[in-house]
């Protein structure tokens, strides 16, 4: 294997060069890092679950073991959320004030406080684990919110364990029903994991045209822009600290 053979963002090079490890790896700095937000999780789980089927060699190229799979991952997802629980706690909002990047996207920081003050900290952290990039930062924000430690680890781990679980049997069931290439899967690999993820995401859009045809705003685009205002008046003063309260567009939701 050679460093150029190796794709992080690539699901099936991840598994054949590192294994469960991998796995482990992978999932761990999603979660508990936010420049782990552009990490494949979903898809390295349904491909993790099919490494450990039947068709796994024919398939993925390699097997991997589904009990070290079904039993260390959500552990390793647990760990990694509540140490991204600990770092929002500790920094608080500086953790999030910086410009975009390669390794950092504001949006997502922004959906992920947006959808804590509106589902209330215990269904967001849950309801986050099937959100692409929010996942990654609801855990820091959590913390920056004040949501306790323990109360934390309790709806993470329920989170972790129905969102790494189902991922894995999804991969596992289906791998031992489809014979021949990873070709020959990718579209309803690709569609499982689209329906799963990004329903959402395509809820939320859904609002916000139907609100753009009314000529008006959702409660997202509202929260997005003042949560910018926001960042641009900390940066010109140069604070690195949390706006006091919740803005009107959060407390409408907020529980």
């Amino acid at each position: 294997m050679t460093i150029e053979a190796l794709n992080v963002l690539d699901p099936k090079s991840l598994i054949s060069t590192f294994g469960v490890i991998g796995v482990y790896a992978i999932i761990f700095i999603e979660l508990a890092v936010i420049v782990g937000f552009f990490l494949p999780g979903d898809s390295l789980l349904f491909i993790a679950g099919i490494a450990a089927s039947g068709a796994a060699n024919t398939i993925v190229g390699t097997h991997l073991n589904f009990a070290a799979l079904l039993v260390g991952t959500p552990i390793v997802a647990i760990v990694g959320s509540q140490i991204g629980h600990y770092t929002g706690a500790k920094f608080g909002r500086r953790l999030f004030d910086k410009p975009d990047s390669r390794f950092f996207k504001r949006k997502y920081s922004v959906r992920a406080e947006f959808y804590f003050n509106k589902y209330g900290g215990p269904k967001a952290v849950v309801v986050s684990r099937f959100i692409v990039g929010v996942r990654t930062f609801v855990n820091p924000l959590a913390g920056m919110l004040d949501m306790t430690a323990r109360s934390f680890f309790l709806w993470s781990s329920i989170g972790n364990i129905f969102w790494v679980e189902l991922m894995l049997v999804l991969g596992y069931e289906l791998g031992d029903k489809v014979k021949g290439s990873i070709d020959s899967v990718i579209l309803p690999i690709a569609l499982v994991v689209a329906v799963i993820t990004l329903i959402p995401l395509a809820l939320e859009m859904l609002k916000e045209r139907n609100a753009a045809k009314r000529g008006e705003e959702t409660d997202l685009q509202i929260f997005e822009r003042e949560q910018e205002w926001h960042y641009q008046q900390r940066i010109a003063t140069g604070e690195a600290v949390a706006v006091t309260g919740v803005s009107p567009a959060g407390a409408r939701h907020r529980k």
